[in-house]
């Protein structure tokens, strides 16, 4: 039996896509990418993207059309959200880190096996902010692919007061976007469990140790992965964020 739906909310998602659009139509978009992406993306090689959930809006717009399958969160939004970003020309799976993760794997697989890109936001649906989840790493490892983190920063923006301090650039903002190095999951990761997360300037981007080696280095294969790429992703958003002067 299907769920039920407010009837309005076609309605919504329709006039939110096309806002979007229109909004997003005026920013002012920089792209700069690690060349190691660079030249995988030209041979064709297919990714999970990963940022975090404050940044998703800009990426919906400069992404859109591309058919990136999204994982979106069963919580009561989650259906709003679906429907907008199928009319922006992406794809979904429902599921997240706290209910659906294994139905939102499978989906996630499945767009996977249709040579899609995959993308997912490893501090959500609900957070902590900014602080990875292990369900990324284990969906890269699932599919066999590799992990490309996102930074996202935006002048003039609004950081609203939601769990994520979720940002919006004002219209005609300046809108810095960097893809950093590829980064491999360790093997182990395919032990963990599959409830997880729900999608660079330089070769500073590159997947490095975390601030804290010795916490890396003491720490078990899965949750070392975990911490190298929480790295990885902190510092490909500290540095367009730092390039841009974004101020909250």
């Amino acid at each position: 039996m299907r769920a039920r739906h407010p009837w309005w909310l076609p309605l919504a998602a329709a006039c939110g896509s096309a806002l979007v659009r229109v909004v997003g139509a005026t920013w002012r978009f920089t792209v700069r990418d690690a060349p190691e992406y660079t030249a995988a993306l030209a041979r064709g090689e297919r990714f999970v993207y990963a940022f975090w959930h404050s940044a998703l809006l800009p990426l919906a717009v400069l992404h859109k059309n591309e058919g990136i399958a999204v994982l979106v969160s069963r919580h009561r939004d989650g259906e709003l959200i679906t429907q907008l970003i199928e009319k922006l020309g992406f794809v979904a799976a429902r599921g997240s880190s706290t209910r659906g993760g294994e139905a939102g794997v499978r989906g996630m697989l499945a767009w996977a096996a249709r040579d899609r890109h995959l993308a997912v936001t490893p501090d959500g649906p609900r957070g902590p902010a900014e602080q990875m989840k292990p369900g990324a790493l284990y969906l890269a490892e699932r599919t066999g692919r590799r992990m490309v983190p996102i930074g996202v920063a935006a002048r003039p923006v609004r950081a609203l007061r939601s769990w994520d301090r979720f940002r919006v650039p004002w219209p005609f903002a300046r809108v810095l976007v960097s893809h950093g190095a590829p980064f491999t999951a360790p093997l182990a990761s395919l032990a963990a469990s599959s409830e997880g997360g729900t999608a660079a300037a330089s070769d500073a981007t590159a997947p490095g140790p975390p601030a804290d080696a010795s916490e890396a280095a003491s720490a078990g294969p899965e949750e070392s992965g975990r911490l190298q790429f929480q790295h990885a992703l902190d510092t490909v958003s500290r540095d367009v964020r730092t390039r841009v002067g974004e101020r909250l």
